[in-house]
């Protein structure tokens, strides 16, 4: 499952991986619904546009601003062969208000370059977290309108923390991305996999789930792995986040911040 983080299109932005090809692979089926691949969907114009265009559209819900609500709706969708959007919904509701708020701008939002699979154009599902968070002073009443416009979420902000009581994180002005545009880092991550003996004996395939901090000068830190595999393949996700080359950091009023980020790491024998 890709995450747009740039979710932060979480406010996570999930990227999918690529990986080893195999010799002779059967051609994908024509309606499956994938999740990870080898070439993933991209919004059209680029990520960094998409991530613009959800700040500026998003529309923070009066009744949920008087009620203080705040939260990330991750939004759920298909991306069609011919970059449509299909089948959008909520995974993980925070109020009626924020919910129906996350769907609409998903579906106003850019058409997608569609996912490639073993050289097939393919359907991919996509996840993408709608960050709503209000800034000091800027919730709504009665008797008192709003003056301060809520502070939205791009496409790839910094998740959320897990702690509720935490104080909010600003979404950045420019995400951070891979130096040269994801396509280079997948064809980096695929050039440097090496599929663990012990899991390439056992036919184990699937995906790793690692975290990590991109910091203001573009170095990846702080890696953990939050879906395990075994068998060696969370030791060679880690190993390959660890020694990436270096992304293009977060940047927020023209100075580089922080952002974590979500990334699948993909093995397939």
């Amino acid at each position: 499952m890709k995450f747009l983080p740039l979710l932060a299109l979480s406010s996570f932005i999930f990227f999918g991986a690529h990986a080893q090809k195999r010799k002779m692979p059967p051609k994908p089926s024509a309606t499956e619904v994938y999740d990870s691949v080898q070439q993933p969907a991209v919004p059209l114009g680029g990520t960094e546009k998409y991530a613009q265009f959800l700040a500026e559209h998003q529309r923070y819900p009066a009744a949920a601003m008087q009620k203080g609500i705040q939260g990330t709706v991750k939004v759920s969708f298909i991306v069609e062969k011919t970059g449509t959007v299909n089948e959008v919904k909520v995974e993980t509701p925070v109020s009626p208000e924020l919910d129906a708020e996350g769907i609409r701008l998903i579906k106003s939002a850019p058409h997608w370059t569609p996912a490639k699979h073993r050289n097939q154009v393919v359907r991919q599902r996509v996840v993408v977290p709608v960050s709503f968070v209000m800034s000091p002073g800027s919730m709504a009443t009665a008797s008192a309108p709003v003056k301060e416009r809520p502070i939205t979420t791009s496409a790839t902000d910094i998740a959320a923390s897990a702690n509720p009581n935490a104080r909010p994180v600003v979404a950045p002005d420019r995400p951070t991305q891979p130096v040269g545009g994801t396509q280079v880092f997948f064809d980096w991550i695929e050039k440097n996999q090496k599929y663990p003996l012990l899991a390439r004996q056992r036919k184990i395939e699937g995906k790793v789930m690692v975290e990590f901090m991109v910091q203001t000068d573009g170095s990846l830190t702080d890696a953990r792995v939050v879906k395990r595999l075994g068998s060696g393949l969370d030791e060679e996700a880690l190993r390959l986040i660890k020694t990436a080359p270096k992304w293009e950091p977060a940047s927020f009023q023209g100075k580089p911040i922080k952002q974590k980020m979500l990334l699948p790491v993909l093995f397939q024998l």
